[in-house]
């Protein structure tokens, strides 16, 4: 949902712009009046961790010898870890602050703070004065500052931060025995909320099961009509009693209006709140799709008793319906296959602390990786993550914290309401089909089962379009087992209850554990090493191929049975607390940067794009084309009917694909060559649609390293000034020809010479498998970024980057 809450008596309009604008000044908050946003309020904070943990006078005094506070902006994590942690992750307690003043207007207002992610333990004070405690760090909570404010003196908002081990927040487990790493601070944006006292509230905050802010509902959903219901929750903290109207208006793609209502509320009393039900009939409407994900967007606003809009929120909205059988989904009434992944959030060196950007970024790849379907495993992700799935058309499993741990009586109430807060939150993202409210691989009890999945009925209590899910086959809509929760080799092919069932982890512990049975035969004399499919970039050529076989065979396997789609395990590669070593399972390394598994499901989507350009005729060679004495085979994916593969521009083969014990469900089966022995040359494979050429990929067998190339990931976002943004700056080794050095290990330096940006983490980087990899974080101004890179033999490179604002 996209939160947005301001007054807008247009006589105001100046006056919120100035505010506005000198909101952003260090130390100062001004009256937003009419501020068409939730002031973000992520500059200008201090911070320092590793002080004594007891609260007292000093941590609230501008002038603080005794600590050293640290000027900082949020997204924020609390240190830069490393890549591989040789020991675990920060664990401890840490405090952020912020002094800000008020104005005398704003105290006939509401002021309040929203945190999107606080982890995860959070104590929030004002002027010395504890307001309130919040567990768990992946789900939002506000505090309402409004009787505790200074007017025209300094206030002192501080935050304390615990992120120790702790049996009854979830995930609950000891982080040295955990699969993931959940790391710590305020790292996901804040909002200063300053409000008109009659105003729309929030779901989480409200805490009313199926009510707070907005809820939207469709129904009778068709191509020729709609039906769309709205509920909105208004409250009345006035000190009399106020009448009110709610204008809601349903904007299209093109900003043109398509449905608008007003309607009076009930007289509201001094703290009083109610919910407004508006109901819409919408003629034709543009359905949401991943093929077509089309967003309306819904604007809903307070009007008081003189006509006056006073408080206003927009929700990006998609008209679509869901349906989950046994014999398979249905979206908008068509039976769609889900073909999916799961992701972790984090990144090198900043863990959990990704701007908005960074989040569309990778749901952007999810995308570009061919896939439709994304399980947030395994805890809920950022509002930024599941807007950019609205906007690129992922469909979504929402997950709350856990993973192998059912902790007591404590921990199974924070866990239920973690349920209801997830689904509070999330509730109107069209890209939300699955809620799991289920702890991960868990031995959970029956009775929390029934309660977990009561709780997200509860919340939406409508007979169409809600589900929920859970790896164990008891209470849940959709039962949704790893792979090797069963046995090999019929894995869970003859699951025969009348449940729908999706396998939502493949492809690594069955090779890992070395129960797969399939292609183990087959690659008898491969070390234990060399079978599975952890296998990092930089480990070359056999161990890539290996890995991606490892997901093909498994993928292809799965359309053997009810199985209605399955998510790999994974999209990227991440960190776990049991390990200090990185888990390498994802078909990207950490940094983003595809392996060729990722190549293998990108061509199990598409030849014809879909609406944003994704699906396009592709080809790759899983090759690094390097010299051989011997016969060798050279697979090759692509969602092309045919495939020519050519030796120095002479066509050794042109096939149609495979037809093996590996290919035998797939839309589009690999393409496997076979290539004599060559001392070195040019691999070239072209892709054939109704036999004309779609689309070619080269390979040349790589010379000395010769010079540096430079480039930047911006995956559908420039790099964005003032938010924290980074991007991923890749440094290739490559020959004098241009073509990457894959064997390349070279050190290599950034620096930045020019413009507002900072490089983060270590600095020489050793490249993996010829490439390098830093973070080039923007600063507050925008402009151009000048970078260098330079490695000992080989001249130094340039690139320009732009930095934009946002």
């Amino acid at each position: 949902m996209l939160f947005r809450s301001f007054t807008l008596p247009s006589r105001l309009l100046l006056a919120a712009l100035v505010a506005l604008i000198s909101c952003t000044q260090p130390g100062t908050l001004s009256s937003p009046g009419s501020s068409p946003l939730p002031l973000t309020f992520n500059a200008d904070w201090e911070f320092v961790r590793d002080v004594d943990t007891a609260v007292g006078p000093t941590f609230f005094a501008r002038t603080d010898p005794s600590k050293p506070w640290e000027t900082v902006g949020l997204p924020h994590t609390p240190r830069l870890e490393p890549v591989v942690t040789a020991g675990r992750q920060w664990q401890g307690t840490c405090f952020y602050r912020r002094f800000f003043r008020i104005s005398p207007a704003d105290t006939a207002r509401r002021v309040a703070i929203r945190f999107e992610g606080a982890m995860h333990e959070a104590d929030v004070y004002l002027n010395g004065r504890r307001l309130q405690r919040h567990q768990g760090g992946y789900l939002p909570f506000t505090v309402d500052l409004t009787p505790y404010l200074q007017v025209n003196a300094d206030n002192c908002l501080l935050v304390k931060l615990n992120n120790q081990d702790n049996p009854t927040i979830p995930p609950g487990k000891p982080l040295k025995d955990l699969d993931f790493n959940y790391y710590g601070g305020l790292y996901r944006p804040v909002q200063l909320l300053i409000q008109d006292r009659l105003r729309i509230t929030d779901a989480v905050e409200s805490g009313r099961v199926a009510g707070g802010g907005i809820l939207v509902h469709y129904e009778n959903v068709s191509p020729q009509q709609a039906t769309l219901h709205v509920q909105t929750e208004i409250r009345n903290d006035h000190h009399a009693a106020r009448p009110a109207k709610l204008r809601t208006v349903l904007l299209n793609t093109a900003g043109q209006e398509v449905a608008r209502a007003v309607t009076a509320a009930p007289l509201l009393t001094p703290g009083a709140a109610t919910a407004v039900a508006q109901t819409f009939s919408l003629k034709s409407p543009q359905l949401w799709s991943p093929e077509q994900p089309t967003l309306y967007r819904l604007r809903v606003e307070v009007l008081d008793d003189k006509g006056r809009s006073v408080d206003q929120q927009e929700v990006a909205t998609g008209v679509r319906t869901i349906r989950f059988a046994p014999e398979g989904f249905y979206l908008n009434g068509q039976k769609t296959r889900l073909r999916g992944t799961n992701r972790h959030q984090e990144y090198p060196y900043l863990g959990y602390a990704l701007s908005d950007e960074m989040q569309y970024r990778d749901a952007w790849k999810i995308k570009e990786a061919g896939f439709n379907f994304v399980r947030c495993s395994h805890y809920p992700p950022s509002p930024a993550f599941l807007r950019a799935c609205d906007e690129l058309g992922i469909l979504v499993m929402n997950s709350i914290p856990g993973w192998q741990f059912f902790g007591g009586e404590a921990f199974q109430r924070n866990s239920l309401q973690h349920v209801r807060d997830m689904v509070r939150r999330d509730r109107n993202h069209p890209s939300i089909v699955l809620w799991e409210a289920a702890l991960n691989e868990t031995d959970m009890s029956k009775s929390f089962m029934d309660q977990a999945h009561q709780a997200v009925h509860e919340e939406l209590p409508f007979p169409t379009d809600v589900y929920t899910c859970g790896w164990l086959d008891y209470a849940y809509d959709v039962f949704i087992p790893a792979r090797q929760h069963a046995k090999a080799p019929d894995y869970w092919h003859k699951y025969n209850k009348p449940k729908p069932i999706l396998l939502c982890e493949y492809g690594d512990w069955e090779y890992y554990a070395q129960n797969a049975g399939f292609n183990q035969t087959a690659y008898a004399g491969l070390k234990e090493s060399e079978r599975t499919s952890r296998q990092l970039r930089g480990q070359g050529e056999r161990a890539l191929v290996q890995q991606a076989l490892n997901f093909q065979e498994a993928h292809n396997d799965n359309f053997v049975g009810p199985a209605i789609g399955d998510a790999n395990w994974l999209q990227f590669d991440y960190k776990r607390g049991y390990a200090p070593d990185i888990e390498s399972s994802g078909i990207m390394d950490i940094y983003r940067l595809p392996k060729f598994a990722f190549y293998f499901y990108q061509s199990q989507y598409g030849p014809a794009p879909d609406a944003l350009g994704f699906g396009k005729p592709m080809v790759y060679l899983a090759s690094y084309a390097q010299a051989s004495t011997a016969p060798r085979q050279v697979r090759v994916y692509s969602n092309c009917a045919e495939v020519e593969l050519q030796l120095d521009g002479k066509t050794l083969a042109r096939q149609r694909p495979d037809q093996d014990q590996y290919s035998s469900h797939l839309q589009h089966p690999s393409f496997t060559f076979t290539v004599p022995p060559f001392s070195g040359g040019t691999l070239r494979a072209v892709a054939y649609v109704n036999g004309k050429v779609a689309a070619e990929h080269l390979r040349r067998t790589p010379g000395p390293a010769h010079h540096l190339l430079l480039r930047i990931d911006k995956s559908g976002r420039d790099l964005t000034t003032g938010r924290q943004d980074a991007v991923f700056v890749y440094a290739t080794v490559v020959d004098a020809q241009g073509t990457p050095v894959p064997e390349a290990a070279t050190p290599i330096r950034f620096a930045v010479t020019s413009g507002d940006a900072e490089l983060l983490g270590d600095n020489p980087v050793a490249a993996e498998a010829g490439i390098a990899t830093t973070l080039l974080r923007a600063g507050r101004t925008p402009g151009t970024v000048q970078l260098t890179a330079t490695a000992q033999g080989l001249p130094a490179a340039t690139l320009s980057v732009r930095s934009v604002k946002p």
